[in-house]
């Protein structure tokens, strides 16, 4: 046993034994990410810099990192080695993106398979596949409403999860939604009108439409960002299937803001990504496109968020955002 130890310690203290290490570590157990873009804020934001556990969803095929080609053939048909639990709905999960493998999303499972969803403006209804008896005994009676003869829980995470929002940054999500169907680009929705539904009406060539429908296949997840006015998710390219769930974040080891100004003011050549809520949190009363608000902004620039460092995602998640 000595000498096996021993030799497990050299193998481990040479650089081709490193290498396998972080490697294994890599492919089965954890892997780091960083919080691209504002989909998430405020549960998690741009900057975050996280570890995700490779194995809360199944043993998903290893990807060479960086190139993320795979390095063994998807045998099961299932994108996993080895099958594990499913997401489940309030899970923040991290996933391949559908339109692009090779990216990496992260977004709350709203619905899974089965259930149904109605999106309106600031409102998200689910009818969960148990039926009306499982949310009248899991949903608070001021949530439930009755649409289309079956109960529906609005907007049922709000209440649960702080960081979760409707601020919009530019056009209205939901109006946007509604030019691409207009302008034939695909959505994942299916525009209607509810009865009953409290939300604004459209015009959308002679049909009035207050709200989008989609019911989850099975083996697949609704994916949605918590910062639900500012988010491009599975409303717009619809659920994820199991085979590309890559597990859940589970840790902040580092969080720093490091947007310029003029990105977080303008945003993209298209106005995505601006922010001026986080502009006007720092910079209080002076206006947000002044020399002033700039000054500000650059004076906390790559600065540590070191509220956020160390904490662990799911009981982050339950308190007030920290920023």
């Amino acid at each position: 046993m000595k000498k096996f130890a021993d030799r497990l310690y050299r193998f481990s203290s040479s650089w081709t034994g490193t290498i396998i290490i972080v490697l294994f570590l890599i492919f089965f157990v954890a892997q780091s990410f960083v919080i691209p873009s504002g989909s998430m804020k405020r549960t998690l934001l741009i900057g975050d810099f996280l570890f995700a556990k490779k194995y809360s969803y199944g043993i998903p095929i290893p990807h060479l990192p960086w190139l993320e080609i795979p390095l063994l053939p998807d045998f099961r048909g299932d994108g996993h080695l080895i099958d594990g639990p499913r997401p489940k709905r309030e899970d923040i999960v991290i996933f391949r993106y559908p339109k692009d493998e090779k990216v990496h999303y992260v977004k709350r499972c709203v619905a899974v398979g089965g259930d149904e969803i109605i999106y309106a403006d600031k409102k998200l209804l689910i009818h969960f596949h148990e039926g009306d008896d499982f949310i009248k005994a899991h949903y608070p009676e001021e949530k439930i409403k009755t649409l289309r003869g079956k109960l529906w829980v609005e907007n049922p995470y709000m209440d649960k999860y702080p960081g979760i929002q409707y601020v919009p940054e530019g056009m209205n999500i939901f109006e946007a939604l509604l030019n691409y169907y207009i302008y034939n680009r695909k959505i994942d929705m299916t525009p209607v009108y509810v009865e009953g539904l409290n939300a604004p009406a459209y015009d959308v060539g002679g049909k009035m439409v207050n709200a989008l429908y989609r019911k989850v296949p099975e083996n697949h997840y609704y994916m949605m960002g918590d910062n639900r006015d500012n988010s491009n998710d599975s409303r717009f390219w619809g659920p994820v299937p199991y085979r590309l769930i890559v597990g859940k974040p589970w840790l902040i080891y580092m969080s720093m803001e490091h947007r310029s100004y003029d990105r977080v003011l303008h945003g993209s050549k298209n106005g995505g990504g601006r922010d001026h809520a986080s502009l006007k949190r720092v910079c209080g009363s002076v206006p947000i496109d002044s020399k002033a608000c700039k000054k500000l902004w650059d004076a906390q620039r790559f600065k540590v968020r070191w509220g956020r460092v160390g904490r662990r995602i799911n009981t982050l998640e339950l308190q007030q955002p920290i920023q």
